[in-house]
């Protein structure tokens, strides 16, 4: 029902006005996907950091208002984004997701119902080797990425940034699609860059000593929760490859976060060392 009223959605407009805003940097493989799926939103922002393909011809191709500003870390990027919005709702995505259209069509009816929340979380399907993982943690996955602009935020965070929103949230029923790691080689780049990110966390966090605890028995431990106890075995092989390999990238987090610490010892402290 709500999909056939948005078919003829172009005949009107709504009451009720959504700014989709994505940042961006080389996707061109993704950001025409994302921007068909949110064709019916009323303005699409895109925030690029400097993409050498085709990723801004494709935006602009779909309409899409492109601005182009120096990378300065997830968080900070992602909000700077959300502030060149002028819709009344934000929906804040990145650029390998896409929207079920009846997602869209949830999306739309709730806004123009008034709805007495600022924020909705919104299930996610996430696709691992193009396989949907639904269990092992992988599913609902649910993210606030739905606000009343001005009322939502990406906390200070290097990696893993979520929004925080003034007042009360509520729940969709329908899901986006997240089309992550196409290829193993995309999925242990991604982990390498996302355990480097995690390294700093756990340095400011304290955890930076060399530790069996957190080098070998947090992964293992991770892996048999996820893989075994959360059901992640029922997905097949990409279940397995999906866990083997996240519990791996909890290993490098801490040995990282081992390395950044020594490196950053005070010169003083090894040339007394060497002396003694």
């Amino acid at each position: 029902m709500l999909i056939a009223e948005l078919l003829t959605a172009e005949c009107y407009a709504f009451a009720v006005t959504l700014s989709v805003v994505v940042i961006t940097y080389n996707e061109e493989a993704n950001i025409g996907r994302l921007l068909e799926s949110v064709r019916l939103a009323d303005e699409h922002v895109i925030l690029d950091c400097g993409s050498t393909d085709r990723t801004l011809e494709i935006a602009r191709a779909f309409g899409a208002k492109t601005f182009t500003e120096k990378w300065r870390g997830y968080s900070a990027q992602k909000n700077a984004a959300i502030d060149k919005a002028s819709g009344d709702w934000v929906l804040s995505l990145d650029a390998d997701e896409a929207v079920e259209p009846e997602l869209m069509a949830e999306i739309r009816h709730v806004l123009d119902h008034n709805p007495p929340v600022n924020g909705y979380y919104i299930p996610r399907k996430n696709y691992f080797l193009g396989r949907w993982i639904r269990h092992g943690g992988f599913y609902p996955d649910r993210k606030l990425r739905l606000f009343r602009r001005g009322l939502g935020r990406f906390g200070e965070r290097a990696v893993h940034e979520v929004v925080q929103v003034d007042g009360p949230t509520g729940t969709l029923n329908h899901a986006l699609v997240h089309n992550a790691y196409p290829t193993l080689e995309g999925y242990i780049s991604h982990m390498n860059r996302y355990s480097s990110l995690g390294a700093e966390i756990a340095v400011t966090e304290g955890h930076s000593g060399f530790s069996l605890l957190n080098i070998l028995i947090a992964p293992l431990a991770t892996f048999l929760y996820n893989y075994l106890f959360r059901l992640g075995l029922l997905d097949g092989r990409e279940g397995l490859l999906l866990h083997l390999y996240h519990s791996t990238y909890v290993s490098w987090k801490y040995a990282k976060a081992w390395e950044l610490a020594r490196h950053a010892r005070p010169e003083s402290s090894s040339t007394t060392d060497r002396q003694g």
